[in-house]
């Protein structure tokens, strides 16, 4: 009895002693969760609410150059019934002017080129840095890496003297016999095709590489010997299961090709019509912040588009599996 006694005592003692340790422990993943959406919070939903803010207002010669709405100095029931006042002009205005459709198209055509473009540069680069030798797959990791220890900006302008026509490819084919004349590669889209294609494979090869690295080569060896020809046993047993790293880097290329801005500017020139330059003429050259607030609003819907239909799948995908 004595024995039994003291062990319930200890029993007990030690289970007061891991509440405390349980009780941090799920502080601990709470936190571990909390902290992202803290920052989501701060970083993406506030100033999309200001924006979305600014976008119904009117345009004003004033600083800022708008009239604000919305405004809680006058208190809660100004603020309420202000909200019966807004206004969607602008947006009405995006569907009713050329220029901004145009641009949205073209700039969504002109990203999902590129995003084809650059999973067929850098599927293979992937797939024969996941067949490299395992000694040297951080050495071809980092030259992936290398350029964004460069300025982005740097690296797109020294394109300009490699596209210009008596830049170093025209030099090039002009000196090996390949061409008579320049090409006129600058101020075109094929400009801007080169230009993102080099400025994002790395968010292409990253994902692609860490889906064919973790996949059992065997699955294709497996194949081969049930006769499988290796360009057959690649498509029915490399490419699917690398079709997580496909998805991914197609969206980390696509998302941001489609407001880009610096590549179109510097190396499509004036005639190109993409959605980012009219967003910055519209901030900086029109000062009309209501109008280029709605364009951003509108150029976020579109991206969360394909964000919430590859989350969809993957969840599908998941639920499928278990």
């Amino acid at each position: 009895m004595a024995n039994s006694t003291l062990t319930d005592v200890a029993a007990h003692a030690s289970a007061g002693k891991s509440l405390p340790a349980r009780l941090m422990v799920g502080i601990t993943r709470r936190l571990v969760i909390i902290v992202p959406y803290v920052w989501l919070l701060f970083f993406f939903l506030v100033p999309f609410i200001i924006v979305f803010k600014i976008s119904l207002s009117v345009t004003a010669i004033a600083m800022p150059p708008y009239a604000p709405v919305l405004s809680l100095k006058d208190g809660i029931s100004a603020l309420l019934s202000d909200l019966g006042q807004l206004s969607f002009d602008n947006y009405v205005w995006l569907t009713q002017d050329a220029l901004y459709i145009n641009s949205y198209i073209t700039s969504v055509v002109v990203a999902a080129i590129s995003t084809v473009l650059t999973l067929l540069v850098g599927y293979p680069i992937a797939y024969g840095m996941a067949r490299a030798p395992a000694s040297l797959r951080p050495t071809l990791l980092m030259m992936v890496i290398l350029p964004f220890w460069t300025s982005f900006l740097i690296r797109v302008y020294a394109w300009i003297g490699i596209l210009k026509p008596e830049g170093l490819l025209n030099q090039f084919l002009l000196a090996t016999g390949i061409i008579d004349s320049p090409l006129i590669i600058t101020n075109t889209y094929t400009a801007v095709f080169i230009g993102i294609v080099y400025s994002y494979l790395p968010f292409m090869v990253l994902p692609l590489y860490a889906a064919l690295e973790k996949m059992d080569h065997s699955l294709i060896e497996a194949a081969q010997d049930l006769g499988c020809p290796p360009i057959t046993a690649f498509w029915k047993v490399t490419f699917p299961l690398s079709l997580p790293g496909v998805v991914a880097g197609c969206l980390l290329v696509f998302i941001p090709a489609v407001g880009e801005f610096v590549i179109p500017d510097l190396l499509g020139g004036s005639q190109t019509l993409m959605i980012g330059r009219t967003l910055w003429n519209e901030f900086f050259a029109n000062r009309d912040w209501p109008v280029a607030s709605a364009v951003a609003v509108i150029l976020l819907l579109i991206l969360i588009v394909p964000i919430v239909i590859f989350q969809n799948a993957q969840a599908r995908a998941q639920e499928a599996g278990r």
